[in-house]
């Protein structure tokens, strides 16, 4: 198969690793320097080398903030049997764009990235498939995820962007409330060491895709719960209510079972 990928960064490449030893795969990006970093593949510069490329299919790889605009500038140049696709963490608008596009498409989630994933080791790690999309495209996708181990949910648009809500607007929020109160210290205990870890791996992350998660329509909700338990917790705390505590811990361990 003739694989396109838009994008050279971190899951740009990533795919294009995994791809290039079993198909014919080419990477596109708008910054030539970044395609430095991708091997065994042909590196386009131009338009014209993708028009003259043909691919089966397209995975579109960019940064969030630019996924749309990607697809816009090559769609004019792919045959019409080619499937379009992307891995975006937030499908927002998405929907709409392929229904209007005229293309055949697939839409997945891989549920991890670089900064965090063991990329030799995803057994732990979760990719979600969109069922609204080409069904040949469907089970292209579950076939790669199946060959890495990853556990495959198949969403709805809409679920999926449930999910996200809950799934990374939470932690999100947590750890930058976390970082937003930290101060320089001497001696950190190794609790205060993972979760810095973690603060300083997110905040690595693109800013628009971090600002796209949190304008989820359906992250206010989320938030507003870690809003009413920091209430209550406070309330414990202040009033050195041995009994509250240990309730809410039972509560709270009977929900990470």
């Amino acid at each position: 198969m003739k694989i396109l990928i838009l994008g050279a960064g971190k899951m740009g490449s990533f795919f294009t690793d995994l791809l290039s030893f079993q198909h014919d795969t080419a990477v596109y990006d708008l910054h030539p320097e970044q395609l430095r970093f991708v091997y065994n593949t042909r590196r386009f510069t131009s338009t014209d080398e993708i028009k003259a490329f043909a691919p089966d299919l397209v995975i579109n790889a960019v940064t969030v903030k630019y996924t749309l605009d990607a697809f816009r500038q090559v769609l004019p140049l792919l045959p019409k049997e080619c499937i379009i696709s992307d891995i975006a963490s937030v499908k927002t608008g998405l929907k709409q764009f392929y229904q209007a596009s005229g293309f055949r498409f697939v839409s997945s989630h891989p549920m991890f990235g670089p900064t965090f994933a063991s990329l030799s080791n995803l057994s732990n790690e979760n990719a979600i498939i969109i069922t609204e999309g080409d069904h040949l495209g469907r089970i292209f996708f579950k076939d790669l995820y199946q060959s890495l181990r990853l556990n495959i949910f198949e969403y709805s648009f809409d679920e999926h962007d449930d999910t996200v809500a809950y799934s990374l607007s939470i932690p999100f929020v947590s750890t930058f409330v976390f970082a937003a109160v930290m101060k320089p210290q001497e001696a950190p205990g190794t609790t205060f060491k993972k979760h810095m870890n973690i603060a300083k791996g997110l905040l690595g992350e693109d800013d628009y895709l971090l600002q796209e998660i949190l304008f989820n329509p359906r992250t206010p909700s989320q938030v507003e719960n870690i809003r009413k338990e920091l209430k209550q917790l406070l309330e414990i705390i202040g009033n050195k209510d041995a009994e509250g505590m240990r309730s809410y811990l039972q509560k709270i361990r009977e929900k990470i079972k």
